[in-house]
């Protein structure tokens, strides 16, 4: 255990958002989400929560302020619905941790959204249920702004 960081983020996950780079992703995947076949990384948080991951993660992972949306959830399916919750779930603790606000998550079609999650430097499975829960983060730069 570190004095100032969640004891939710264990020393693999922890040593991830360490190595990973400006414009690097990573994704936030719901219990559903087929990560283990897409080919990144995969880091197993079956208990966890991801509006309580963001809570653990964020004031360590600067999320990408050079690009109009570094939050990318999965969008529905046509004749299917997103539930708003899940986003403002999301977006509550990005602002929490965050210095500027974000005002919308980008959706993105299923399939593309598995195309580009293949991408990604790694996929955290994590415990939630929620439909649609999965997102995408683009790290930014750490300490940019600091004097």
């Amino acid at each position: 255990m570190l004095n100032g960081i969640s004891p939710l983020l264990g020393p693999d996950l922890l040593a991830t958002l360490c190595r990973m780079g400006h414009g690097d992703e990573i994704v936030f995947a719901d219990a559903h989400f087929p990560g283990e076949s897409l080919g990144p990384q995969v880091h197993r948080a079956d208990g966890l929560m991801i509006p309580a991951l963001l809570d653990a993660v964020l004031p360590l992972f600067p999320l990408d302020p050079y690009v109009e949306r570094p939050l990318t959830m999965m969008d529905a399916v046509p004749g299917d619905a997103l539930d708003p919750a899940v986003a403002d779930r999301y977006l509550a603790a990005v602002n929490r941790h965050q210095a500027t606000e974000l005002a919308r998550i980008e959706l993105l079609e299923r399939f593309a959204f598995y195309e580009r999650a293949k991408t990604a430097f790694a996929v955290v499975m994590t415990g939630d249920t929620a439909k649609y829960g999965n997102l995408i983060l683009k790290k930014g730069l750490c300490g940019a702004g600091r004097d």
